[in-house]
């Protein structure tokens, strides 16, 4: 069982199988599916604490989810920062554009609720079930918005800028991306 699994998630880990650096735009989607998991985890770690409180079962959720937004999310970010995103401005296509500026002022909202949303987490880790003081409602109004902002977020990018940027890149554009991705996240493949 995994240490989530008491509020409700079970997850046996951060990868997917059978997902590799050498399908970048597999890989991307695969990081969404991971994104999509930790927001329900992190919905479920919410209601978690509004009726039993801060508990292990919490401390473990918020430390999941922490982990992940701190390491692979923002990996995710730069790889679609650096590759994807250019490849559909390339394209010149106003409409894909304006899109892509607006994921990329996405990116940076993304950062500024997560610095609200991580201090809130970083209390769970925390306390223990005495001391526990529920979230604040600025703490609820960022993890609202930044639960919000990744779920229209990653639909705009799988059905419209990957598919694009797919058909832009040529293939020692992918490899270099691949090579990339890999290489920041220290793999050896």
């Amino acid at each position: 069982m995994s240490r989530s699994s008491a509020v409700g998630v079970d997850f046996p880990g951060l990868r997917s199988p059978g997902v590799g650096f050498e399908a970048p735009f597999e890989m991307l989607a695969a990081c969404h599916e991971r994104v999509e998991r930790m927001l329900d985890l992190l919905t479920r770690l919410r209601a978690h604490v509004s009726q039993q409180g801060c508990d292990e079962q919490a401390r473990s959720a918020a430390a999941d989810v922490l982990r992940y937004f701190d390491l692979a999310a923002p990996q995710h970010h730069l790889d679609e920062e650096r590759h994807v995103f250019p490849a559909v401005l390339a394209l010149q296509q106003e409409p894909l554009d304006r899109l892509v500026a607006r994921l990329q002022h996405e990116h940076r909202q993304m950062e500024t609720l997560w610095a609200t949303v991580r201090g809130a987490l970083a209390q769970v880790t925390q306390a223990d079930a005495p001391s526990w003081t529920p979230w604040s409602a600025a703490d609820n109004t960022a993890m609202d918005a930044f639960v919000a902002i990744y779920q229209d977020h990653i639909r705009d990018e799988e059905n419209c800028v990957y598919p694009a940027a797919q058909q832009a890149l040529a293939l020692p554009l992918l490899q270099a991306m691949s090579f990339d991705m890999a290489r920041r996240r220290g793999s050896q493949d």
